[in-house]
C-alpha cells in the first residue's frame, strides 16, 4: 500500500555525436540529450519493500533481501546504494525503446537516484523544493552503471543530468555544457551488439597497432575541439568521424546503407554509438530513410526534472 504523493523525476536520453571510443582512452566526446525521456516516480510504502512496475515487468523483494533482476539492475544497485528509510514503490515510464540506442540505461539511472535522493531529504525534513545537485547526482549515477556495466565513459549520464549537449571527458573528468538545440533524426539499423562486446571487438583490434588507433583518438578529439571554437562546424564533423568509425571497422552493411542515404539527402551523418549496429544519426529531420524505422528528435536543452 502507498502512503503519499510520488516524487517524480524524468531524465532525457542521449545521442552520441562524436568520439565513440575515444572517450574511453582519455579523449572528450560530444553527447547531447534528445527530447525522449524516462520518468521514475517513486511512492513510499507501508511495507518494507522495494516494488518496481515497469513496461519491462514487476520486481518485489525486501528493502534487506533484494535478489538480482535482469532488466531492473540499475534501478535495484541505486536503491542498495541509496536505501530509503521506509519501503518505496518505483514506476517507471519510458518514451522510448531500451533496445535502440538513446541512452536507457543511464536515463533510468539518473532518474531513479533523482527520485531516492528526493525521498530522503524528504524523510530528513530537509528542504526538497531546493533543486537537486546535479554533480553528486552525476557521481551517484556514474557509480551505479560502473557497478553494474563494468566499464562505460559516463557520457550519456552526463547528457541525462545535464541536458544539452556535452562536452565530457572521462579522465580527467570535465564536463561543459553547450546550450545548443537543434532537430536530428535517428535510424534504427534493425539489429545491434552489446557496446561491451563491440569494446572487446576493438580492443583486440587496438592490442595489433595501438599507434594507428591513438592516431585516430587523437583526431576525433581535435574535431570536437574544432566544434567547440565554432559550433557550426558539428556537420563536417560528424562526416569526418564517421570515415574515421569506418577505419576502425564498426560499419555493418546496414548502417553504410543508412549514412548512404542520408548522404543522397546531402545530410551529414554518421554512426552514434559504438557501432556494428544500433543508430545512425543525420542532422535535420526527415520522415523515412530507406526501410528502416526513422526517428525524427530533437535537442533537449533540459537535463533532469521534476
Amino acid at each position: 500500500m502507498t502512503t503519499n504523493q510520488p516524487a517524480s523525476y524524468s531524465a532525457p536520453g542521449s545521442l552520441m555525436l562524436l568520439g565513440e571510443h575515444a572517450v574511453l582512452h582519455g579523449r572528450r566526446a560530444l553527447v547531447c540529450a534528445i527530447n525522449k525521456r524516462i520518468t521514475v516516480k517513486s511512492f513510499q510504502c507501508l511495507e518494507n519493500t522495494l516494488r518496481i512496475d515497469s513496461e519491462l515487468g514487476k520486481y518485489d523483494a525486501p528493502l534487506d533481501q533484494l535478489t538480482d533482476h535482469p532488466q531492473f539492475r540499475f534501478v535495484i544497485d541505486a536503491v542498495k546504494h541509496n536505501p530509503p528509510k521506509t519501503g518505496i514503490e518505483l514506476k517507471i515510464d519510458s518514451d522510448f525503446s531500451s533496445n535502440i540506442g538513446f541512452g536507457s540505461s543511464a536515463a533510468v539511472t539518473v532518474a531513479t537516484h533523482a527520485a531516492l535522493l528526493h525521498g530522503n531529504r524528504k524523510q530528513n525534513n530537509s528542504n526538497t523544493r531546493r533543486p537537486l545537485g546535479k554533480n553528486e547526482l552525476f557521481t551517484r549515477s556514474l557509480a551505479t552503471i560502473h557497478r553494474v556495466q563494468g566499464r562505460g565513459s559516463g557520457a550519456d549520464v552526463a547528457a541525462s543530468v545535464y541536458g544539452g549537449v556535452v562536452a565530457y571527458r572521462a579522465n580527467p573528468l570535465q564536463i561543459q555544457s553547450i546550450s545548443e538545440t537543434f532537430p536530428l533524426t535517428a535510424v534504427y539499423s534493425g539489429s545491434k551488439m552489446k557496446t561491451v562486446d563491440v569494446i572487446h571487438h576493438l580492443e583486440e583490434r587496438r592490442a595489433l597497432n595501438a599507434d594507428y588507433f591513438e592516431k585516430i583518438f587523437d583526431r576525433m578529439d581535435a574535431s570536437i575541439g574544432d566544434v567547440l571554437e565554432n559550433f557550426p562546424t558539428l556537420g563536417k564533423n560528424l562526416q569526418l568521424n564517421q570515415k574515421l568509425m569506418e577505419e576502425m571497422g564498426l560499419c555493418n552493411a546496414a548502417l553504410a546503407d543508412i549514412i548512404k542515404n542520408f548522404q543522397a539527402l546531402e545530410t551529414p551523418a554518421k554512426i552514434s554509438g559504438s557501432g556494428l549496429g544500433d543508430c545512425a544519426i543525420g542532422l535535420g529531420k526527415f520522415p523515412h530513410i530507406g526501410t528502416y524505422t526513422t526517428y525524427p528528435l530533437q535537442v533537449d536543452p533540459q537535463g533532469i526534472k521534476n
